[in-house]
């Protein structure tokens, strides 16, 4: 085992976890109980996109203006419950590293729609999170359910791999 997957050092990826969550959890579960609509976002990431310094590149201004506002009802509800969803696998540590991933893409989207505010930070954090490995998970659900699934995936596919002989 790695130095920063041990039991002792993966407390402190823990802590770092489980604030994460709680940032994303907060963040959604404010915009799916006062609503959310991502319209005003979406022009204003658009409209940053103009001038001699654009904080908005022209590939991300043209994902925007032929993708993003035409289906805005569908970030409407991806936004806050991929929020909310983010923070509760961060929390408990269930589905860990597809949570991270999932809240590293949403503020690498944040940041290139132009937004700062803590972004770099929660996206900073993710990444330090996905390289710990097992150690983001140690203290969590994931420690239990990996080896779980492992084990009942491998078993069907022993089975199915019997039954394949036997025919």
């Amino acid at each position: 085992m790695k130095w920063w997957q041990n039991e002792k050092v993966s407390m402190v990826w823990t802590v770092l976890r489980i604030w994460l969550g709680i940032q994303w959890l907060e963040a959604g579960w404010h915009k799916v109980n006062d609503g959310f609509d991502a319209s005003g976002f979406l022009q204003g990431a658009l409209g940053k996109a103009a001038g001699d310094h654009p904080a908005v590149q022209g590939w991300y201004a043209t994902f925007l203006k032929e993708f993003a506002i035409p289906n805005v009802d569908v970030f409407n509800i991806l936004i806050p419950w991929g929020e909310v969803l983010v923070g509760l696998g961060l929390i408990i540590g269930f589905m860990t590293i597809p949570a991270l991933l999932a809240g590293a893409f949403m503020n690498l989207n944040f940041l290139l729609a132009g937004t700062l505010s803590t972004n770099p930070i929660l996206y900073t954090i993710a990444i330090i999170l996905l390289f710990t490995g097992k150690g983001a998970y140690y203290w969590g659900a994931d420690r239990w359910m990996i080896p779980y699934l492992k084990h009942t995936l491998t078993q069907k596919k022993d089975v199915h791999h019997k039954k394949a002989m036997i025919v």
